[in-house]
């Protein structure tokens, strides 16, 4: 019997236009078009498809790009159908230069860029991870124009450690309201991946990381102060008390109220803080 399981949702994250999870057992598509970049990563089964005439396919670890206003389809090719993820992205990401060059060459065999395409869906699932997701967008962009314009190397230019310090002061300044990548790169005039190196590089740790690690501490004191979290979820600059748990937890090995509790006994029962956290070479 047919199946499928499908959801779909748009992030607050600039250039992306939608998220779309699905698996079909049989459901077959016609051709064709989008008006943004389709950006498939296929987690069970396989697909295949046509796109400018030509067939082509999803084996495993392998990353689509399929360029709009460009005719495709796409069927089952494995019994049992197939479960994808897809990302729509607009054309801030890749510009019109680069359709041609993805028709040609729609199927990049790269387990690096697979792998950081699955962990931004991860992080497009839940709330309040924007920096992460667009720092993540950003390298996934970079590399994918490496692709359609190959360079002599992946992310060989050495860390600008100017830019990552004045980057520094700008998250530092902005750390509780936050700010965007975008708006990041417009102040201090580069580009978004360009800062995403030069911090990583420069301070082993992704700038997303900074600021969450920045949040915590802040959490900490205002813990220690009496305030509840929920309360103290919103002044740290957390989307909600959900939010301020589930990195509080990652960081300190506790939860922020047992974490209060310990601080009122008086420190008979201290929680012990994490190390600093792990540097970039997860993003």
């Amino acid at each position: 019997m047919p199946r499928q399981e499908i959801s779909a949702w748009r992030p607050p994250v600039p250039g992306v236009v939608e998220v779309f999870h699905a698996r079909f057992t049989e459901h077959a598509y016609p051709m064709h078009v989008h008006d943004a970049w389709t950006l498939l990563i296929v987690d069970d089964g396989a697909v295949r498809y046509d796109l400018d005439r030509h067939e082509h396919g999803t084996p495993k670890d392998t990353v689509s790009l399929l360029p709009p206003q460009v005719p495709h389809n796409g069927s089952p090719a494995t019994p049992g159908g197939f479960r994808k993820r897809v990302l729509y992205l607009d054309m801030t990401q890749l510009d019109e230069r680069f359709i041609g060059p993805a028709v040609d060459r729609p199927d990049l065999a790269d387990p690096l860029l697979r792998r950081r395409v699955g962990q931004l869906h991860t992080v497009l699932t839940g709330p309040g991870e924007e920096l992460e997701a667009e720092s993540r967008l950003a390298l996934i962009g970079e590399r994918l124009r490496a692709h359609l314009r190959p360079s002599p190397a992946f992310g060989s230019a050495a860390p600008d450690h100017g830019v990552a310090r004045r980057l520094r002061d700008l998250l530092d300044a902005r750390m509780v309201e936050g700010i965007t990548l975008g708006e990041a790169a417009g102040v201090l005039h580069t580009h978004p991946a360009h800062l995403v190196r030069s911090f990583s590089g420069a301070f082993g740790i992704a700038p997303h990381q900074y600021v969450v690690s920045r949040r915590v501490d802040l959490a900490r004191r205002l813990l220690l102060d009496g305030q509840p979290p929920r309360e103290v979820a919103a002044a740290a600059g957390f989307h909600d008390q959900p939010h301020l748990t589930r990195h509080f937890k990652r960081l300190t090995g506790t939860t922020p109220g047992r974490y209060a509790t310990a601080g009122a006994s008086g420190g008979r029962t201290p929680s012990r803080p994490a190390p600093w956290p792990a540097g970039s070479s997860a993003v």
